[in-house]
């Protein structure tokens, strides 16, 4: 960062705030003396700095390490960054059930909750589910309602900016829905909306199958495929949040349905969900022909939704969730067939979170939020105008 000279006092507290609350969230209890090092500040503001977040609650001092001594006098002390401070939910509203992680300011989850909702439910039936879902998470766990810094959701369909559901085909009543407005009123804190597969790609990148990946594609096989994808470590949604829409490819001369595909009576295959689709493959392993035959049309399906992410983005990692997470058999021959369409294959695995893996997304959401608020240094330099 570069020398400031002749700012606004407040600001320059706020950056020094920033760097010292970062320096300790990463240091295992570090002494000022050691954050003085590790910030480049000088002892007098760093001591300030630290007695300021005591005061605010996002820092206490750590318990004296047995056996610890100085040479004169007590112990050095040491300090902590208080994850307990606030409370990070993340959400997600799905075609079967409704998900919601609890999880402290170091993205620790401390519960899970969960209930089924009929696909067909409305809009308002779902949300309400929703809603007695999270009152329930935080009545057991205790935690009070305004202790939540930020709440993340995972929602299927494209997501604008401010939380509407531009289109969504997947959920009944759900496109034009101002998902984010409606969430807001149940809460006293940040409420942010993403694409189910989008939270899903971060979730994989934060702790599953893509970590230590940046370049990544993960495919959400259900309903309506969809995909989202990381390139350079970066959440990429397009220009109006629409990127990833592979659902979308059967207007493109590829009219059939996940129902037809996955039929073995000539009738579409309803109710179309993860019991019915397991049941389908579990007889194609047993060797019966028509489970065989609408296996393979559902891989080939997805192997050419796939191709055409991996063509336009040449990821280093596809990473396969939703329905298909539980299906090991999808395996092998998508990476066949990539191999044959794709000018470089890339990596291919399961997903690493499996049915957590939008949940975990929109908790991972929340909590950017939150260290965005916090630690980023970066950021309060450039808001200011």
């Amino acid at each position: 960062m570069g020398r400031l000279t002749g700012g606004d006092p407040s600001l320059l507290r706020r950056i020094n705030s920033a760097v010292v609350l970062h320096a300790l969230r990463g240091a295992d209890s570090p002494t000022l003396t050691h954050l003085v090092q590790l910030t480049g500040l000088s002892r007098p503001t760093v001591e300030g700095v630290v007695e300021g977040l005591i005061d605010a609650g996002l820092v206490a001092e750590a318990a004296v390490e047995e056996g610890e001594t100085r040479r004169q006098g007590r112990p050095a002390r040491r300090f902590r960054f208080r994850a307990e401070a606030g409370h990070l939910l993340g959400i997600e509203i799905g075609s079967h059930r409704v998900t919601a992680h609890l999880a402290d300011l170091g993205g620790r989850v401390l519960d899970t909750a969960q209930r089924p909702v009929a696909a067909a439910a409305a809009a308002d039936e779902r949300l309400e589910r929703a809603r007695a879902l999270v009152a329930d998470l935080l009545r057991r766990t205790g935690v009070p309602r305004d202790a939540l810094r930020a709440v993340g959701v995972g929602s299927p369909g494209i997501v604008e900016a401010d939380g509407t559901v531009r289109l969504c085909t997947a959920l009944p009543g759900w496109t034009g829905l101002p998902l984010g407005e409606r969430l807001r009123r149940s809460f006293r804190c940040p409420v942010l909306v993403e694409n189910d597969a989008n939270a899903a790609a971060v979730a994989e990148h934060w702790k599953g199958a893509a970590a230590g990946s940046d370049d990544v594609v993960f495919v959400l096989a259900g309903l309506s495929p969809g995909a989202g994808s990381l390139i350079g470590g970066r959440l990429h949604r397009g220009f109006g949040g629409a990127a990833g829409e592979i659902g979308a490819l059967h207007l493109l001369g590829q009219e059939a349905t996940p129902e037809t595909l996955l039929s073995t009576t000539g009738q579409p295959l309803e109710p179309l969900d993860e019991g019915q689709v397991a049941a389908v493959f579990a007889r194609a392993q047993e060797g019966d022909a028509r489970a065989r035959e609408a296996v393979e049309r559902f891989i080939r399906r997805l192997v050419h939704d796939v191709a055409a992410l991996v063509l336009a983005l040449d990821p280093e990692l596809v990473v396969i969730g939703g329905w298909a997470a539980g299906l090991a058999g999808v395996l092998a021959p998508l990476r066949g067939e990539l191999a044959r369409y794709c000018l470089r294959p890339p990596k291919v695995a399961l997903s690493g979170l499996g049915e957590a893996a939008v949940a975990t997304g929109a908790l991972r959401l929340a909590l950017d939020h939150v260290e965005g608020e916090l630690f980023a240094v970066e950021s309060t330099v450039t808001g200011r105008r």
